[in-house]
């Protein structure tokens, strides 16, 4: 292999192996963090119009967030509070490639969500599978391409 494709195969692989293990690490953090910090509700699973949505296997869940009373408040709002809102969202995190039957239209998944971002919604803990398993796998292939990329770029150098 010519010298100059293997030090920018290895260097691709490298840095597509670091980027893959830092999304890793700040998505598993950020699930973290909302399952501990975040609102527990109560969503309802919503059926889809659009066909590509329905390709998706993670749920399109709806669910309302209460008024906080006592916030911020914008400019020119006079007592800072924001009404309640529906959000409509898909959670963060593994999903299965097929829809469980649990995720059916109009079923009950208990989510949390982060109160700054309601958007930001992660299934709650008894809800979720097999999500360490899907992390650890998605890491350890991080590893490989930066073990590859790091192997080549020593193979040149040395």
């Amino acid at each position: 292999m010519d010298t100059t494709t293997a030090t920018v195969g290895g260097l691709v692989l490298a840095l597509f192996g670091g980027v893959l293990l830092l999304w890793c690490a700040a998505e598993v953090r950020l699930r973290r963090r909302v399952r501990r910090r975040g609102v527990a509700a109560v969503a309802t699973v919503v059926a889809e119009d659009d066909v590509h949505g329905r390709l998706d296997s993670a749920p399109l869940l709806s669910f309302s967030v209460p008024p906080s009373v006592g916030g911020s408040g914008g400019s020119g709002s006079s007592g800072g509070c924001r009404i309640a809102g529906l959000v409509r969202t898909r959670p963060r995190g593994h999903t299965p490639l097929r829809r469980p039957d649990r995720f059916a239209p109009g079923s009950s998944v208990r989510i949390c969500y982060d109160p700054e971002r309601p958007s930001r919604v992660v299934l709650a803990a008894g809800e979720v599978g097999r999500a360490a398993a899907t992390d650890l796998l998605w890491s350890a292939l991080g590893v490989a391409f930066l073990v590859a990329g790091a192997g080549l770029l020593a193979a040149v150098g040395g």
